[in-house]
């Protein structure tokens, strides 16, 4: 047994013993987004548009993350279509920023790995850079949506007749708490995955400018920034859908009780 299917194997006990048949549902969730993930390379591969392909996986790993982690129909909704127009608001602000930065492609520190190997394959790198910052977001925005989904709809649940502007207000003060502990998660995540390229920078005498101006330290900061925003953007959207949804909800419900 290989060490990453024993790993794989632990996180399969730990998650049904914690979440149980969610904790399941989530991990075969994990299992499909792993095959979407994969799909999309392939098809990217074989000269498939990478934007759109990137947002059509997008929105299927949205829907499998959100709706197979959460049994509760409401904030599920509600979550999924929050991710939905964050994602398509950070695409406008993705694919611009990606053209002006040109990071896209490889740096000089691949050129070993490189060596040898053609790297005319046909793709717009550009197009391919744009495609993997958009992916890298979808975590940290599925998060945000359903962790301020599950927080309004808990209050829901206590405070049923709750005013709108109150709910609205609960939103955001649950998005405050959240905000801070997201970025420090991917800040950590950032520097403990590139540790040995920092580690690299120093030990070849790389200056304070050099650092900021290299092809992969910047490329890994623009998707650190791109997920503040996308979480930034995740807690006014949610709570106004939920707000809307809930508006709608009780509406539907006043118009039932009218006597005919």
């Amino acid at each position: 047994m290989s060490t990453i299917t024993a790993l794989g194997l632990v996180l399969l006990v730990l998650m049904i013993l914690v979440g149980g048949k969610a904790g399941a549902q989530s991990f075969l969730a994990l299992i499909l987004n792993f095959g979407l993930l994969y799909l999309a390379i392939v098809l990217v591969a074989f000269h498939f548009s990478p934007l759109i392909v990137t947002l059509v996986v997008g929105m299927l790993v949205l829907a499998l993350t959100i709706f197979m982690s959460s049994g509760d129909d409401l904030s599920s909704t509600v979550a999924f279509i929050a991710s939905a127009v964050v994602l398509v608001v950070l695409i406008a602000l993705i694919v611009p920023v990606e053209h002006w930065a040109l990071v896209q492609g490889f740096g000089p520190e691949d050129s070993e790995d490189l060596e040898g190997l053609s790297v005319l394959v046909g793709i717009n790198f550009i197009q391919v850079s744009t495609a993997t910052a958009i992916l890298s977001t979808l975590g940290a925005i599925a998060e945000a949506a359903m962790a301020i989904a599950a927080g309004l709809s808990e209050i829901l649940e206590q405070h049923p007749q709750v005013p709108l502007n109150d709910l609205l207000k609960d939103g955001i003060d649950v998005g405050k708490q959240i905000i801070g502990t997201t970025f420090n998660t991917l800040f950590f995540g950032f520097f403990g995955g590139f540790l040995a390229l920092f580690i690299w920078f120093t030990g070849v005498h790389y200056s304070f400018g050099e650092i900021l101006n290299d092809k992969i330290f910047v490329a890994e900061i623009l998707m650190i920034l791109y997920a503040m925003v996308s979480v930034i953007l995740t807690v006014p959207i949610t709570t106004w859908v939920m707000t809307r949804a809930v508006a709608g909800k009780r509406k539907r419900a006043a118009k039932e009780e009218i006597p005919k």
